[in-house]
């Protein structure tokens, strides 16, 4: 009997929508993307039109099925892996989202979350949530949309509205309305759900007054999640995988068994250990989370979260039009590998791990008369690798020093910043053949689930290292450059 074997995953990202064919040995057929509009309307506020990652996203999948030269009814199953926290409510009639979605990087919430630490509530919130009361998450998000949004809160109460994350939006619209659900990663990103016993929080519900009737059913990560309406691709695809990105990539990394860690490299940082069936709680404000839940078990994660990486290139390019493309970076940072003293700190949004200061805001230091352009695209990245060894710093704290890194995204093509990251960090690090692991990984949680991959140790066989990168730099100057970067952390924090 004909079986179709292709694997779709939408990767729906902070800055781009990407759809990706994976056939069922883990091999990319077919990659399709768009860019979309970032709206910043106020200091540290963020946010997306939905509609524009709507279309943006069923333009990159039938430019990738037909780019394939495939049929919609080849693919067996999608995956839909996602920016997390990105928070969107819209109108359960129509459909209509009642504002932008406000993205993970927005800030606007930080006011109300300082006011719920002074009430002291942030020990019962980290305690069932396994994070921190800070603007990145959804829940603050979603109370300001029902209070700031005319005829929001009275609409939510009377049911007539629903909230998602970008998954959960994606995937009732793919849907044409039929599916309201969400994974178990997602959810475990909103602030609202008990990560111990994986249900929505009803007393912190009830303390943001946020409706329950609003939220998603919570599933496993690969679960059948609905069917896709024939009238979008030309088939009934079942939807059977969905994680937010970094657990996603957690997945794509094969990163299984307890210790395990990798870390991801695109707008924003995010580096996630396996900590098995446990939920380590951080003395060092990382984040514990949940690392994926497949047939009702769950694993546990610890997580740093750095809000801006590629995004800092994107800045360089965009904002003061240093560079024309990113890749240009790779090829003056090996011309000009020392900053010459320069940092810049890229607290665009804040900080994230492990200062979570959200007023903190960005800034170029250690400047001199000799000071040029090539300076300052070096001290960018390195930057990015200062902030994964504030995690790798963190994490040595609670106890657990990794001694390598899997690493992916689209930042860890460059080779120099690679080896960046082993020196600043001084641990070894590997890229794997596929980079793409974010798709790869959600792809992985969709074929399981149609039974094209058999079992995690199946998956675990088919990873492959593209290269290793051995700390090459010497300890005593690799601390020096770090001690500069905490000083420069230190005179920016608020």
């Amino acid at each position: 009997m004909w079986m179709p074997t292709y694997i779709l995953a939408i990767d729906q990202g902070t800055t781009s929508s990407r759809a990706i064919l994976f056939n069922d040995s883990s091999e990319i057929l077919g990659v399709a993307q768009e860019e979309f509009n970032q709206y910043f309307p106020q200091d540290g506020w963020v946010e997306h039109d939905p509609e524009e990652i709507w279309s943006s996203t069923i333009k990159v999948v039938n430019e990738v099925i037909a780019s394939s030269g495939i049929q919609a009814r080849e693919i067996a199953a999608i995956g839909i892996t996602n920016q997390r926290e990105t928070t969107v409510i819209w109108d359960r009639k129509t459909g209509r989202p009642i504002y932008r979605a406000i993205v993970w990087q927005d800030r606007r919430t930080a006011d109300y979350c300082d006011e719920l630490k002074s009430e002291g509530l942030e020990s019962m919130v980290t305690g069932k949530t396994g994070l921190l009361l800070d603007p990145y998450f959804s829940g603050t998000k979603v109370k300001w949309l029902l209070d700031n949004v005319d005829g929001a809160r009275e609409q939510a109460e009377s049911g007539e509205l629903l909230f998602g994350t970008i998954d959960s939006f994606l995937l009732w619209r793919l849907t044409r309305g039929k599916s309201h659900k969400t994974d178990a990663t997602n959810a475990s990103r909103t602030l609202l759900f008990n990560i111990h016993d994986q249900r929505w929080d009803e007393d912190i519900l009830q303390k943001l007054d946020i409706p329950k009737s609003l939220l998603p059913e919570v599933e496993d990560c690969s679960a059948d999640f609905g069917f896709t309406d024939e009238s979008l691709f030309g088939a009934a695809i079942p939807i059977t995988g969905i994680a937010g990105d970094q657990q996603a990539a957690l997945v794509g990394q094969c990163c299984f068994s307890e210790g395990m860690i990798k870390s991801t490299y695109g707008t924003g940082c995010f580096v996630i250990m396996n900590t098995g069936a446990t939920a380590v709680v951080s003395e060092h404000k990382l984040l514990t989370t949940v690392g994926y839940r497949i047939d009702g078990k769950v694993t546990y994660g610890l997580e740093g979260s750095i809000f801006i990486a590629g995004a800092a290139v994107q800045w360089l390019r965009d904002g003061l039009g240093l560079i024309s493309d990113a890749a240009e970076t790779e090829n003056i940072a090996t011309e000009n590998p020392d900053a010459h003293g320069v940092y810049l700190v890229p607290a665009f949004t804040g900080l994230g791990a492990p200062y979570w200061d959200a007023n903190a805001r960005g800034a170029i230091l250690g400047l001199t008369r000799d000071s040029g352009v090539k300076d300052i695209v070096t001290a960018t990245l390195q930057s990015v690798c200062f902030q994964t060894r504030d995690l790798l710093t963190a994490m040595a704290g609670d106890g657990i020093k990794p001694d390598l890194i899997r690493v992916d995204g689209g930042m860890v093509a460059n080779d120099w910043l690679t080896q960046c990251l082993a020196d600043i960090s001084q641990i070894a690090v590997d890229r794997p053949r596929v980079t793409e692991t974010t798709a790869l990984g959600v792809a992985y949680l969709a074929g399981l689930r149609v039974g094209l991959f058999e079992s995690l140790d199946e998956l675990s066989e088919q990873w492959q290292r593209e290269r290793h990168f051995e700390p090459q730099m010497k300890t005593e100057v690799s601390s020096m450059l770090y001690s500069g970067w905490l000083d420069a952390v230190k005179r920016v924090r608020s």
